[in-house]
């Protein structure tokens, strides 16, 4: 329906075949099939841990779609697209969110202590990545949380190494609810199992999942997921929010 030109990604708004209305990522992107995984991954745990985020959809995308497009960058972007993309249901008359917005002192824990597990470094004031849709607040935007599967086409990123790593606050836009991030803590842990975690991965296509050195296949790319989130759930937790911007 239109392209939105936001960020590097150049996502679009369409209309599938459900009659359903989605921004569409792209698979063709610069930055990868990666970050619609994370998008997927971030997601699947968000609603485990009672963070409100929009549906999402694999797209498939027709080829004649891009043949007919007039804009020579979005009709490159659309050829390299072809198979599987992520729809991520469009929220009408959705509002980003701003000062004036005071969220529920539980939700922005969970959003912050969310955002901490994940490693996800994109929600500040500059970008809150956040919508208020029908009164309700929304998460968005997840595709550079888990940046450490970017690593994995040397080899690299132990889920020792992810689990050791502290989480900046600094500039993250729920900051001043650490304590409620905090209490939260044991309970929100406690919803991450191992089998909720290998059902959140089984939502990601196979086709998303590029083979890496020691895990060649979609099976042993998931469970390296599973493993990373997994340690980084043990104690300690090193990347716990807590006030003024440190991490305990």
């Amino acid at each position: 329906m239109t392209p939105l030109r936001e960020g590097g990604s150049l996502p679009g708004v369409i209309e599938a075949d459900d009659l359903g209305t989605y921004v569409c990522k792209f698979r063709g992107a610069g930055q990868g099939l990666r970050v619609l995984v994370a998008e997927v991954v971030v997601a699947g745990v968000a609603r485990l841990v009672d963070v409100p985020v929009p549906d999402l959809v694999t797209v498939d995308l027709a080829p004649e779609i891009g043949r007919y497009e007039a804009d020579e960058e979005v009709q490159d972007l659309l050829n390299k697209s072809l198979g599987l993309n992520l729809g991520v249901d469009l929220l009408p008359g959705a509002f980003g969110y701003d000062p004036a917005y005071e969220p529920d002192g539980g939700l922005a824990g969970r959003i912050l202590w969310l955002d901490a597990l994940c490693a996800n470094v994109d929600r500040s004031w500059r970008n809150p990545n956040l919508l208020v849709w029908r009164g309700a607040l929304f998460a968005i935007d997840h595709g550079a949380a888990l940046y450490f599967h970017h690593a994995w086409p040397g080899g690299g990123g132990s889920p020792e190494r992810f689990a050791a790593q502290p989480f900046d606050v600094s500039e993250h836009i729920m900051r001043h609810y650490a304590a409620e991030a905090a209490a939260q803590d044991e309970g929100l842990a406690a919803k991450v199992t191992p089998d909720a975690l290998q059902a959140v991965l089984a939502e990601v296509p196979a086709e998303w999942l590029e083979a890496v050195p020691g895990a060649e296949s979609p099976e042993a790319l998931r469970q390296r997921y599973v493993d990373h989130l997994l340690a980084r759930l043990a104690r300690p937790r090193a990347w716990l929010p807590v006030a003024e911007g440190r991490s305990a």
